[in-house]
């Protein structure tokens, strides 16, 4: 089994659950990540603010797992916010549970290891994309990717 199949299988036995309706947040600028959010239906945003715009750098939907990560692994306040675009069901599932998972056994934290060694390899590719591609190229990517993407998220 993978991490993200130990970790859905987490969330059905530790985790609470916690509708969101449309503009509520799971964390904001300021804050510090203390939880682990899977998103059983709806979606939601990661953004951060600037003094002029709003930068969305990620999209969640359903059965993605996601939190502010930075704020997680350093227990500093977030950079970012993450906000309901529609109304959205989630587990949330405490860092604490999550860690106890992790360092249950060798292969648990192999599991984690392997994780984090892939989301590193991912947040490297988005880097580059963002740098040599033109915003055409980088949609029809994410087409290519996610081609149900636009069916949960609205406009």
């Amino acid at each position: 089994m993978t991490l993200i199949d130990n970790i859905k299988e987490l969330f059905k036995t530790k985790a609470n659950e916690k509708v969101l309706s449309k503009g509520d947040y799971l964390i904001r600028e300021g804050e510090i990540e203390k939880n682990l959010y899977y998103i059983q239906q709806g979606a939601v945003k990661v953004f951060y603010l600037n003094e002029y715009d709003e930068h969305i750098i990620r999209l969640g939907y359903d059965s993605s797992i996601l939190n502010s990560l930075s704020s997680f692994i350093k227990e500093q306040p977030s950079e970012l916010y993450i906000e309901a675009i529609k109304k959205t069901t989630v587990l949330v599932l405490s860092k604490q549970e999550f860690y106890n998972y992790v360092n249950h056994n060798e292969e648990s934290l192999n599991n984690y290891i392997s994780f984090l060694e892939n989301l590193i390899t991912q947040q490297i590719d988005r880097e580059l994309d963002l740098l040599v591609s033109s915003p055409v190229e980088r949609l029809n990517r994410v087409i290519k990717r996610s081609p149900h993407l636009f069916q949960h998220i609205p406009l």
